[in-house]
């Protein structure tokens, strides 16, 4: 197998047998983003690999390997040829995709490799880090294969301290993004199925006692009563934890139980409250023997009353807008700072408060950003039209997946809504999926909203938010195209909407395509006259829904899918955006502009 081997001849033989070692199960380490960290990123060689030759004759677990001398092979194992060091190189963080034109198209196997050095301390444990994977990884350290990942879109940590060696290390990892069925998402999806080592890498060395988690909330309905935990892995019961907050003059104690949790639950005076007019970040310490973290935590609670979402105990409206991780400019998948900063920048510009991260979760970059902008977040798993709902392993891997975005994101105050879903048609089968993943969220957090993209179904021009998954849900989404998908845009102002299930709503999309520069009557599809006065039209609906709560119209920038194919419009982008993505702002933006900027009060 491939993988295991950094160096051979330029032509040499290889031969598979089984493992000796499963893999290690992956961990989280919650705020590794502010830990000193060992950056990976860089240029990684890499061989393409479409039938999985370099994996061997077992489809279910991977091959050690070893030189083959004496051109010696097992027959059926795999015969290939390679070397890494002659092979060409990706950049990560980054797809493959949009990096080689060869590989536009490509979904399947590829082996990503790098040398590093690496000088071992004691009492200290290394864990490699990715930013995310699309979609399956697989990761060895010095012929060792140390762990398996699956799910494109969220961290996930693999120990290797017994696999380092002083000096000259090398690891291999190999990415899938082959869809299937059963995976999360699944065959189908309106985006770009982007491969490969997509976002950060790098080694976080942390003490053989460290915090791995940790959670600090203001407590529903007061207005300084702070209330959390923080679990330090590898402790025993009665160790002491130190939790400060300079900025409050705060230091308190707390110990460990006999899990390693450590519970605190305090007065904060003076406590300034994180809301889009003031987003407010304290800096939080905290400490335990060895160790010691750093994060920077807004306070804030988010509830609903009746039809009403409730910041801070007081109503607001979520003046939003969906954003795909589609890098601006270049494109690719975005991933860096920059390219948070100049896309919720783009949202900030709209007036926006809020935005809607389609439709899986983004990098942390946008969460750390969004913090600081002031901009309230939806955050979703990517459980998307027909998964495989009565599958186990389907439903394992959604909640795995779950399991990560709120772990990394549940101290981020911009974080409001955890999304289960989007568009999925209704079924027993299918509610009985999406309603457990909600118990499942609720009972990790029961500080944030639970919400979903639901169906509804049309009378004529009345439409019924009926959808059996919407009493699970704590706020309704629903995804309407009236003026593109269905009818003219000048219908839209004669639609009514009823809502037997009383609960809030956001029109998480609506929208229309329209090319940039393309100026014609607006009567003309693909036009951005056509795009405008759909979303004028739109308005004139939206304000009359007495139960509606917010709007993230489809979709900030335009991004590539290959169900966008139209020769001289599309060429495999969605032209949904507001902006181009060449980053060409349509008229559409401006109207939406005026719109929230009558609305911000």
């Amino acid at each position: 197998m491939i993988a295991m081997q950094k160096h051979g001849l330029t032509t040499v033989l290889l031969f598979s047998f089984f493992a000796l070692h499963a893999q290690q199960p992956t961990t989280l380490l919650v705020d590794a983003d502010h830990r000193p960290q060992t950056s990976l990123n860089g240029p990684w060689h890499y061989v393409v690999d479409p039938l999985h030759q370099g994996w061997g004759s077992h489809p279910d677990q991977p091959s050690l390997n070893g030189y083959a001398k004496n051109a010696h092979f097992v027959p059926g194992d795999g015969l290939l040829e390679y070397e890494f060091a002659l092979s060409p190189t990706l950049n990560v963080p980054g797809d493959w995709n949009s990096q080689k034109p060869n590989l536009f198209f490509y979904e399947g196997m590829l082996w990503y490799q790098k040398d590093f050095n690496y000088q071992p301390k004691p009492h200290t444990r290394v864990f490699l880090h990715f930013g995310a994977v699309n979609y399956e990884a697989n990761v060895f350290v010095n012929d060792q294969y140390i762990c398996k990942h699956e799910g494109g879109y969220t961290p996930f940590d693999c120990e290797v301290t017994s696999a380092l060696k002083p000096g000259s290390n090398f690891v291999v990892v190999s990415a899938d993004n082959q869809r299937e069925q059963a995976r999360v998402p699944s065959i189908r999806f309106d985006w770009w199925n982007y491969g490969g080592i997509t976002r950060e890498v790098s080694l976080i060395e942390v003490p053989e006692s460290f915090i791995d988690d940790y959670s600090l909330q203001l407590k529903r309905g007061t207005a300084n009563q702070l209330d959390g935990y923080v679990h330090v892995a590898g402790a025993t019961a009665g160790e002491k934890v130190t939790l400060r907050i300079p900025e409050l003059h705060l230091e308190k104690t707390s110990q460990t139980d006999a899990s390693g949790n450590a519970a605190f639950s305090f007065t904060a005076n003076n406590l300034e409250l994180w809301s889009p007019d003031h987003p407010r970040l304290y800096t939080v310490e905290m400490r335990t023997g060895s160790d010691s973290l750093t994060d920077q935590i807004g306070f804030r609670t988010i509830e609903v009353k009746g039809e009403q979402i409730l910041l801070n105990g007081k109503p607001i409206f979520l003046r939003g807008v969906c954003i795909h991780a589609e890098a601006p400019y270049r494109s690719g998948r975005a991933w860096s700072k920059e390219d948070a900063e100049t896309l919720l920048g783009w949202a900030h510009d709209l007036h926006a408060n809020f935005v809607r991260l389609a439709h899986y979760p983004h990098d942390e970059n946008m969460t750390r950003t969004a913090d600081k902008l002031g901009i309230m977040v939806w955050s979703e798993i990517p459980v998307y039209w027909g998964n495989d709902w009565t599958n186990p392993r389907t439903a394992d891997i959604a909640a795995q997946q779950l399991h990560e975005m709120v772990r990394r994101d549940h101290n981020k105050a911009s974080v409001i809504l955890w999304s289960m879903s989007n568009e999925t048609p209704i079924s027993p089968e299918r509610t009985a999926f999406i309603s457990k993943l909600a118990a499942l969220a609720r009972q990790q957090d029961p500080t944030r909203l639970i919400t979903s993209a639901v169906v509804t179904h049309f009378d004529g021009q009345k439409a019924v938010l009926d959808d059996p998954l919407g009493q699970y849900l704590d706020v309704l989404g629903y995804n309407e195209y009236i003026g593109w998908y269905n009818g003219k845009p000048d219908d839209a102002p004669a639609y009514t909407w009823e809502n037997p299930l009383h609960k809030p709503l956001i029109m998480s999309e609506f929208g229309g395509g329209a090319q940039a520069g393309l100026h014609k009557d607006s009567s003309y599809r693909f036009s951005e006259e056509y795009q405008a006065n759909l979303y004028q039209q739109q308005f004139q609906m939206l304000d009359k829904i007495p139960f509606l709560a917010g709007i993230t119209p489809w979709v900030l920038m335009d991004f590539r899918s290959p169900m966008r194919q139209l020769p001289g419009i599309q060429d495999y982008y969605n032209r949904k955006g507001l902006i181009s993505d060449k980053g060409e702002k349509k008229k559409a933006f401006t109207v939406l502009q005026n719109y929230y900027e009558q609305h911000e009060r």
